[in-house]
């Protein structure tokens, strides 16, 4: 996990909620994906904050090197299909599908402000919404094989929720306001 006021990560132990591990990453960090072995981070770099995607291996640390500009220095959230990244871009309304150097694949568009996004069972779902008068979010799914996705809500989220993840049997967010990480089961 990561903690964008201190700018620190964090190695967790799920089991006793400990921290094993804390790193300063090379910059603010926003968000965070497991990718085949190593994580992908969205790092905010500079003083306007411009992101950048950095691959961070366990026990080694961030590579000075392997670093690739978001599409506009812009991007927040992560997920992963198992060969593809996929970036949020939160006041852009929409999640792109990223090939290995960064270059844009295909821009999905979400309608809505993007607070998180996972991959479950070769869909994704997304928190979406407002952060604006009193905060406002649902979880949709939706199908990216699709040429144009059907976004469906499937759940109002009752918390300002940030960042979303999914360990093959609960999601997870982040409930800022509260200092808490919130688990949970989506409706079938």
């Amino acid at each position: 996990m990561g903690s964008r006021d201190l700018r620190r990560i964090y190695a967790i132990d799920p089991q006793r909620w400990k921290v094993l591990e804390e790193k300063a990453p090379p910059g603010i960090p926003w968000a965070a994906v497991a990718t085949n072995g190593t994580l992908c981070f969205t790092i905010g770099e500079g003083p306007n904050d411009d992101r950048y995607l950095r691959r961070f291996v366990p026990h080694v640390g961030f590579s000075e090197t392997d670093r690739i500009s978001c599409p506009e220095f812009t991007g927040s959230y992560l997920s992963y299909d198992g060969e593809h990244l996929y970036l949020s871009q939160w006041y852009k309304h929409r999640i792109l599908k990223l090939d290995t150097n960064g270059n844009i694949m295909r821009v999905i568009e979400i309608a809505a402000e993007i607070s998180g996004h996972a991959f479950v069972d070769r869909m994704i779902y997304v928190v979406r919404g407002t952060e604006q008068n009193g905060e406002s979010w649902t979880i949709a799914r939706l199908d990216p094989r699709e040429e144009k996705p059907e976004i469906k809500d499937i759940a109002v989220v009752p918390f300002a929720c940030r960042s979303l993840t999914f360990d093959g049997e609960l999601f997870w967010s982040n409930y800022r306001a509260e200092d808490s990480i919130i688990c949970f089961v989506l409706p079938s």
